[in-house]
């Protein structure tokens, strides 16, 4: 496992084994007294079990014991489990030897608490493995690979990921280098593109890496290649030598093939799992602000045109996914058949469609939009993930389907409610490409800092409408 997920399974593990610490702990305790009022020193075993922790909180993250925790067998997951546990009481002794507590803990409740821990940690483990299974197996949340093979060798590679690939990872296609091949189904993976049209079809569909598998093609003639999956923010894993070309590389393996991989994007996973977490927190305050709003709104909409108080649309999210963009109504409900009748007054050149004085915007839509007030249920969206309090702006699907890719890397990082073209000018931007500069701009220099500034400017655009129509 690469990346962000690597870190969060990390912290997610830890925690869990920092819990099964305790309720091991108190069951081995209550199990050698009955109850929790015998015991010699209650402040005692307390200070025992802080030791457990901090000992198993060391092997955790200085050893990085669960770095193969998705690929472990039960058989391999019990041995690992096994052997934290000898290090944990080992651990764990010498520690209460040199503060002289040895002597007065109870040695049962050790050997108590060293068979428990491993039984319940090992069920722990195993229960957690199958609801992320369960999680990736279901909806976006998996990584979306596409294999880039040879005629010869494309079902054998395809099998082998298969059987070997980590479990966050779904085959979503497969393109064919040296032969036209497109529309056969190899192992319940349909062969998508060819040579020629790779890059056309992979900027238009949900992508998140590429693995190219390639021994009898030249390097040098997939370079543009590599580079065109690069100006779409797509992770690139070339097995086993990469091009000389620009951009951050890593050695390491998917499934058990050997990669350099090229990646054109944030490494700073870590920084990641903060702003996911700060995007939580944010929600959830922004769907307090949201109940206390809508009843007024919602009288205020249906009073000032028929319809219904919400309105959904299909956007378009981090590298290809599709998901539902909700807000408060702020035009007629005809507004789309309308709009194709008001192309010609188009005011920002392009692909986006923007237009003052918009006879499709309500009375109240006007007034809404001015105080961004219609954008308020999107905090439903970051709440699930589609979303960031800040990134970049989510495009339609019309005009997802015109993008080059160029264009295409502007979502290789997950859309927001706010970003660098909201807090610049929304509706004074004339040229599409400016939004797409913008936007890229935010993604090449993207940190928390960065975040906090652009959430700081907001809240004054917000209160004094500053380029909001």
């Amino acid at each position: 496992m690469q990346g962000k997920n690597k870190y969060l399974l990390n912290y997610i593990l830890w925690a869990a084994d920092m819990g099964t610490i305790m309720l091991s702990f108190a069951i081995a305790t209550y199990v050698r007294y009955f109850n929790f009022r015998d015991m010699r020193d209650k402040s005692l075993h307390f200070y025992i079990c802080i030791v457990f922790m901090l000992v198993g909180t060391v092997y955790s993250f200085a050893l990085d014991y669960n770095r193969d925790y998705i690929k472990r067998t039960v058989w391999k997951e019990g041995t690992a489990i096994f052997k934290y546990s000898v290090v944990l009481i080992l651990g764990t002794i010498a520690v209460a030897y040199t503060l002289q507590l040895a002597e007065q803990f109870s040695r049962l409740v050790m050997f108590y608490f060293a068979l428990i821990n491993m039984a319940l940690m090992l069920f722990v483990h195993q229960s957690i493995k199958g609801m992320l299974k369960k999680y990736w197996s279901s909806g976006d949340t998996a990584i979306k690979l596409i294999v880039v093979s040879e005629k010869e060798i494309l079902m054998p590679t395809i099998r082998h990921l298969q059987h070997r690939i980590e479990m966050n990872y779904s085959i979503v296609g497969a393109v064919c280098i040296d032969e036209d091949m497109t529309g056969m189904v190899i192992r319940g993976v349909e062969v998508l593109a060819n040579k020629k049209n790779i890059i056309d079809v992979m900027t238009g569909m949900p992508l998140d890496e590429v693995f190219i598998y390639t021994p009898n093609v030249s390097q040098t003639a997939l370079n543009e290649t590599i580079e065109a999956f690069g100006d779409m923010g797509v992770t690139v894993h070339y097995c086993v030598e990469l091009p000389g070309i620009a951009g951050s590389t890593s050695v390491g393996t998917l499934g058990t093939y050997s990669v350099i991989t090229y990646i054109n994007g944030t490494e700073r996973y870590r920084a990641l799992i903060v702003k996911r977490l700060i995007d939580i927190v944010g929600s959830l305050v922004g769907l307090l602000i949201t109940a206390v709003v809508t009843p007024f709104v919602a009288i205020a909409i249906k009073l000032d045109s028929p319809g219904p108080v919400f309105f959904s649309q299909t956007r378009i999210g981090r590298n290809g996914r599709r998901f539902k963009i909700y807000k408060f109504r702020s035009m007629r409900t005809d507004a789309e058949k309308i709009k194709e009748e008001l192309r010609d007054q188009n005011e920002i050149d392009g692909l986006m469609f923007k237009m003052k004085d918009d006879p499709r915007v309500t009375k109240v839509g006007a007034f809404i939009r001015k105080t961004s007030i219609d954008e308020l249920p999107q905090f439903w969206n970051i709440l699930k993930g589609d979303m960031s309090l800040v990134g970049t702006r989510p495009p339609t699907e019309d005009e997802f389907d015109k993008y080059n890719q160029h264009y295409r890397r502007r979502i290789s990082m997950t859309p927001g409610l706010t970003g660098m073209w909201q807090i610049s000018g929304r509706s004074d931007i004339d040229d599409f490409d400016d939004v797409v500069k913008l936007d890229l701009q935010y993604i090449d220099n993207w940190s928390l800092g960065l975040d906090i500034r652009i959430l700081i400017k907001t809240v004054g655009v917000v209160l004094f409408g500053r380029g909001a129509r």
